[in-house]
Protein backbone atom coordinates (compact mmCIF):
# COMPACT_ATOMS: atom_id res chain seq x y z
CA UNK A 1 0.00 0.00 0.00
CA UNK A 2 2.55 2.26 0.72
CA UNK A 3 4.23 1.67 -2.87
CA UNK A 4 1.31 2.54 -4.61
CA UNK A 5 1.00 5.98 -2.78
CA UNK A 6 4.37 6.56 -3.28
CA UNK A 7 3.84 5.93 -6.88
CA UNK A 8 0.69 7.83 -6.74
CA UNK A 9 2.47 10.96 -5.27
CA UNK A 10 6.02 10.70 -7.67
CA UNK A 11 3.55 10.48 -10.94
CA UNK A 12 0.91 12.79 -10.17
CA UNK A 13 1.73 15.08 -13.14
CA UNK A 14 1.09 11.98 -15.96
CA UNK A 15 -2.13 11.63 -13.88
CA UNK A 16 -3.65 14.90 -14.62
CA UNK A 17 -1.91 14.59 -18.17
CA UNK A 18 -4.30 11.38 -18.22
CA UNK A 19 -7.19 12.51 -16.22
CA UNK A 20 -7.16 15.98 -18.61
CA UNK A 21 -7.44 13.81 -21.66
CA UNK A 22 -10.12 11.30 -20.53
CA UNK A 23 -12.10 14.51 -19.89
CA UNK A 24 -11.71 16.04 -23.51
CA UNK A 25 -11.72 12.56 -25.40
CA UNK A 26 -15.04 11.78 -23.70
CA UNK A 27 -16.93 14.41 -24.41
CA UNK A 28 -14.81 15.45 -27.77
CA UNK A 29 -17.30 16.20 -30.99
CA UNK A 30 -20.77 15.91 -28.45
CA UNK A 31 -22.95 18.24 -29.45
CA UNK A 32 -24.02 18.08 -25.39
CA UNK A 33 -20.57 18.25 -23.99
CA UNK A 34 -20.76 17.28 -20.52
CA UNK A 35 -24.03 17.58 -20.08
CA UNK A 36 -24.16 14.01 -21.22
CA UNK A 37 -23.22 13.35 -17.43
CA UNK A 38 -26.16 15.18 -16.38
CA UNK A 39 -28.83 13.82 -19.11
CA UNK A 40 -28.05 10.33 -17.96
CA UNK A 41 -28.89 10.05 -14.43
CA UNK A 42 -32.22 12.92 -15.34
CA UNK A 43 -33.37 10.70 -17.64
CA UNK A 44 -33.00 7.06 -15.57
CA UNK A 45 -34.23 8.98 -12.79
CA UNK A 46 -37.87 10.25 -14.64
CA UNK A 47 -38.11 6.21 -16.09
CA UNK A 48 -38.05 5.00 -12.93
CA UNK A 49 -40.58 7.09 -11.13
CA UNK A 50 -42.62 6.36 -14.22
CA UNK A 51 -42.38 2.77 -12.99
CA UNK A 52 -42.92 3.11 -9.67
CA UNK A 53 -46.58 4.59 -10.81
CA UNK A 54 -47.41 1.57 -12.00
CA UNK A 55 -45.35 -0.58 -9.60
CA UNK A 56 -46.31 1.19 -6.40
CA UNK A 57 -42.76 1.03 -4.68
CA UNK A 58 -42.42 2.62 -0.90
CA UNK A 59 -40.31 5.22 -0.52
CA UNK A 60 -41.59 6.30 2.66
CA UNK A 61 -41.87 10.30 3.53
CA UNK A 62 -39.00 10.96 0.96
CA UNK A 63 -40.20 11.90 -2.53
CA UNK A 64 -39.52 9.35 -4.86
CA UNK A 65 -37.54 11.00 -7.51
CA UNK A 66 -35.11 12.44 -4.67
CA UNK A 67 -34.66 9.08 -3.34
CA UNK A 68 -33.48 7.59 -7.25
CA UNK A 69 -31.41 10.40 -8.00
CA UNK A 70 -29.96 10.14 -4.89
CA UNK A 71 -29.16 6.51 -5.35
CA UNK A 72 -28.39 6.63 -8.71
CA UNK A 73 -25.19 9.19 -8.11
CA UNK A 74 -22.84 6.81 -6.53
CA UNK A 75 -24.54 3.66 -8.65
CA UNK A 76 -23.41 5.44 -11.82
CA UNK A 77 -20.03 6.57 -10.73
CA UNK A 78 -19.34 3.12 -9.53
CA UNK A 79 -20.41 1.07 -12.62
CA UNK A 80 -18.91 3.99 -14.98
CA UNK A 81 -15.83 4.28 -12.87
CA UNK A 82 -15.07 0.08 -12.99
CA UNK A 83 -15.94 0.13 -17.17
CA UNK A 84 -13.80 2.61 -17.64
CA UNK A 85 -10.90 1.27 -15.36
CA UNK A 86 -10.92 -2.13 -17.49
CA UNK A 87 -10.81 -0.34 -20.72
CA UNK A 88 -7.31 1.97 -19.83
CA UNK A 89 -4.84 -0.08 -20.22
CA UNK A 90 -6.27 -0.99 -23.71
CA UNK A 91 -6.67 2.34 -24.73
CA UNK A 92 -3.57 3.54 -23.74
CA UNK A 93 -1.21 0.95 -25.69
CA UNK A 94 0.55 3.12 -27.31
CA UNK A 95 2.06 4.92 -24.20
CA UNK A 96 2.87 1.43 -22.51
CA UNK A 97 5.12 0.57 -25.48
CA UNK A 98 7.03 3.94 -25.13
CA UNK A 99 8.05 4.39 -21.56
CA UNK A 100 7.85 2.18 -18.40
CA UNK A 101 5.48 3.29 -15.34
CA UNK A 102 2.98 1.76 -12.62
CA UNK A 103 0.17 0.72 -14.96
CA UNK A 104 -2.06 0.91 -12.41
CA UNK A 105 -1.78 4.69 -12.50
CA UNK A 106 -4.64 3.66 -15.76
CA UNK A 107 -7.30 2.75 -13.95
CA UNK A 108 -6.60 4.72 -10.55
CA UNK A 109 -6.99 7.69 -12.77
CA UNK A 110 -10.00 6.16 -14.92
CA UNK A 111 -11.76 5.92 -12.12
CA UNK A 112 -10.65 9.25 -10.07
CA UNK A 113 -11.69 10.91 -13.32
CA UNK A 114 -15.38 10.56 -12.62
CA UNK A 115 -15.43 12.35 -9.66
CA UNK A 116 -15.86 15.42 -12.24
CA UNK A 117 -19.02 14.03 -13.35
CA UNK A 118 -20.02 12.75 -9.94
CA UNK A 119 -19.48 16.96 -8.67
CA UNK A 120 -21.86 17.86 -11.23
CA UNK A 121 -24.72 15.73 -9.97
CA UNK A 122 -23.66 16.87 -6.76
CA UNK A 123 -25.13 20.37 -8.27
CA UNK A 124 -28.10 18.63 -9.74
CA UNK A 125 -29.13 16.95 -6.23
CA UNK A 126 -28.56 19.63 -3.87
CA UNK A 127 -31.22 21.59 -6.59
CA UNK A 128 -33.47 19.15 -6.31
CA UNK A 129 -32.84 19.01 -2.35
CA UNK A 130 -33.89 22.75 -2.69
CA UNK A 131 -37.09 22.14 -4.85
CA UNK A 132 -38.22 19.67 -2.21
CA UNK A 133 -36.95 21.86 0.90
CA UNK A 134 -34.45 19.33 1.92
CA UNK A 135 -32.01 20.73 4.43
CA UNK A 136 -28.41 18.68 4.67
CA UNK A 137 -27.87 17.57 8.47
CA UNK A 138 -24.55 17.46 9.87
CA UNK A 139 -24.56 13.59 8.62
CA UNK A 140 -23.47 15.14 5.27
CA UNK A 141 -19.78 14.60 6.75
CA UNK A 142 -20.30 10.99 5.85
CA UNK A 143 -20.38 11.21 2.24
CA UNK A 144 -16.34 11.63 1.12
CA UNK A 145 -15.99 8.28 3.38
CA UNK A 146 -18.81 6.84 1.18
CA UNK A 147 -17.42 8.15 -2.63
CA UNK A 148 -13.71 6.47 -1.00
CA UNK A 149 -15.55 3.49 -0.50
CA UNK A 150 -17.17 3.63 -3.47
CA UNK A 151 -13.78 4.61 -5.62
CA UNK A 152 -12.31 1.50 -3.92
CA UNK A 153 -15.01 -1.02 -4.57
CA UNK A 154 -14.82 0.04 -8.23
CA UNK A 155 -10.75 -0.55 -8.36
CA UNK A 156 -11.61 -4.21 -7.22
CA UNK A 157 -13.04 -4.62 -10.79
CA UNK A 158 -11.33 -2.28 -12.60
CA UNK A 159 -7.92 -3.85 -11.74
CA UNK A 160 -8.59 -7.19 -12.44
CA UNK A 161 -10.68 -6.78 -15.37
CA UNK A 162 -7.99 -4.34 -17.10
CA UNK A 163 -5.53 -6.92 -16.67
CA UNK A 164 -7.75 -9.78 -18.40
CA UNK A 165 -9.19 -7.00 -21.11
CA UNK A 166 -5.55 -6.51 -22.50
CA UNK A 167 -5.57 -10.74 -22.99
CA UNK A 168 -9.17 -10.91 -23.93
CA UNK A 169 -10.56 -7.98 -24.94
CA UNK A 170 -14.35 -9.48 -24.16
CA UNK A 171 -13.96 -8.57 -20.80
CA UNK A 172 -14.26 -4.62 -21.53
CA UNK A 173 -17.59 -5.63 -23.87
CA UNK A 174 -19.49 -7.53 -21.80
CA UNK A 175 -18.61 -5.95 -18.43
CA UNK A 176 -21.29 -2.93 -18.61
CA UNK A 177 -23.72 -5.62 -19.87
CA UNK A 178 -22.86 -7.64 -15.78
CA UNK A 179 -22.77 -3.79 -14.10
CA UNK A 180 -26.27 -3.01 -15.80
CA UNK A 181 -27.56 -6.52 -14.61
CA UNK A 182 -26.24 -5.71 -11.20
CA UNK A 183 -28.33 -3.23 -10.65
CA UNK A 184 -31.21 -4.86 -9.88
CA UNK A 185 -29.85 -6.23 -7.15
CA UNK A 186 -28.72 -2.94 -5.84
CA UNK A 187 -31.44 -0.92 -4.19
CA UNK A 188 -31.94 1.76 -6.90
CA UNK A 189 -35.38 1.47 -7.96
CA UNK A 190 -36.46 0.54 -4.60
CA UNK A 191 -34.59 1.16 -0.95
CA UNK A 192 -33.12 -0.77 0.87
CA UNK A 193 -35.78 -0.58 3.25
CA UNK A 194 -37.84 -2.85 1.37
CA UNK A 195 -35.56 -5.85 1.44
CA UNK A 196 -34.87 -5.77 4.80
CA UNK A 197 -38.25 -5.55 5.94
CA UNK A 198 -38.99 -8.28 3.34
CA UNK A 199 -36.42 -10.73 4.81
CA UNK A 200 -35.61 -9.71 8.18
CA UNK A 201 -38.71 -8.43 9.67
CA UNK A 202 -41.23 -10.88 7.53
CA UNK A 203 -39.32 -13.24 6.69
CA UNK A 204 -40.32 -13.77 3.25
CA UNK A 205 -37.54 -16.64 2.55
CA UNK A 206 -38.29 -18.34 5.94
CA UNK A 207 -35.01 -19.55 7.36
CA UNK A 208 -33.04 -18.84 4.60
CA UNK A 209 -34.47 -15.19 4.84
CA UNK A 210 -31.15 -13.86 6.95
CA UNK A 211 -28.85 -15.65 5.01
CA UNK A 212 -30.15 -14.36 2.09
CA UNK A 213 -30.29 -10.78 3.39
CA UNK A 214 -26.33 -11.45 3.95
CA UNK A 215 -25.71 -12.28 0.53
CA UNK A 216 -27.44 -9.12 -0.74
CA UNK A 217 -25.71 -6.73 1.30
CA UNK A 218 -21.89 -8.85 -0.01
CA UNK A 219 -22.75 -6.58 -2.91
CA UNK A 220 -21.07 -3.45 -1.95
CA UNK A 221 -23.57 -0.78 -3.42
CA UNK A 222 -25.91 -2.05 -1.20
CA UNK A 223 -24.08 -0.50 1.45
CA UNK A 224 -23.26 2.40 -0.63
CA UNK A 225 -26.30 3.56 -1.68
CA UNK A 226 -28.31 3.40 1.61
CA UNK A 227 -25.40 4.88 2.77
CA UNK A 228 -25.78 8.17 0.58
CA UNK A 229 -29.22 8.02 0.53
CA UNK A 230 -29.56 8.23 4.61
CA UNK A 231 -26.90 10.61 5.52
CA UNK A 232 -28.17 13.00 3.06
CA UNK A 233 -31.91 12.77 2.87
CA UNK A 234 -32.47 11.19 5.79
CA UNK A 235 -30.56 12.54 8.22
CA UNK A 236 -29.30 9.73 9.78
CA UNK A 237 -25.71 7.87 9.80
CA UNK A 238 -25.26 4.95 7.68
CA UNK A 239 -26.35 1.31 8.42
CA UNK A 240 -23.30 -0.05 9.40
CA UNK A 241 -24.83 -3.30 9.57
CA UNK A 242 -25.76 -3.21 6.41
CA UNK A 243 -22.38 -1.90 4.94
CA UNK A 244 -19.44 -4.42 6.94
CA UNK A 245 -20.14 -7.77 4.48
CA UNK A 246 -19.65 -5.41 1.49
CA UNK A 247 -16.44 -3.67 3.19
CA UNK A 248 -15.27 -7.41 4.21
CA UNK A 249 -15.51 -8.26 0.40
CA UNK A 250 -13.80 -5.21 -1.18
CA UNK A 251 -10.95 -5.48 1.74
CA UNK A 252 -10.46 -8.91 0.80
CA UNK A 253 -10.87 -9.18 -3.23
CA UNK A 254 -8.56 -5.26 -3.51
CA UNK A 255 -5.16 -7.06 -2.78
CA UNK A 256 -5.91 -10.02 -4.24
CA UNK A 257 -7.19 -7.73 -7.31
CA UNK A 258 -3.94 -5.50 -7.23
CA UNK A 259 -1.85 -8.58 -6.96
CA UNK A 260 -3.38 -10.06 -10.17
CA UNK A 261 -2.73 -6.53 -12.40
CA UNK A 262 0.80 -6.29 -10.91
CA UNK A 263 1.66 -9.94 -11.67
CA UNK A 264 0.12 -9.26 -15.03
CA UNK A 265 1.46 -6.07 -15.99
CA UNK A 266 4.94 -7.27 -16.87
CA UNK A 267 3.57 -8.84 -20.29
CA UNK A 268 1.69 -6.06 -21.20
CA UNK A 269 3.68 -4.37 -23.76
CA UNK A 270 4.13 -7.94 -25.67
CA UNK A 271 0.42 -8.96 -26.03
CA UNK A 272 -1.11 -5.38 -25.97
Amino acid sequence: MIAVVKNLVEYRELMIVLAWKNVTLRYKQAYLGIAWAVIKPLILMLIFTLVKSFVGIDSGNIPYPLLTFAALMPWIFFQESASEGVSSVVGNANLIKKIYFPREIFPITAVVTKLVELGINFIILAGLMIWFQYIPSIYMLWVPLIILYTILAALSIAFVGAAINVYYRDMGTALPVLLSLLMYASPVIYPLQLVKDKLLEQHAAGEWSNLLYTLYTLNPLAGIIDAFQSVVLRNQPPDLTAMVPGIILVAILLPLSYAFFKRAEFYFADVI
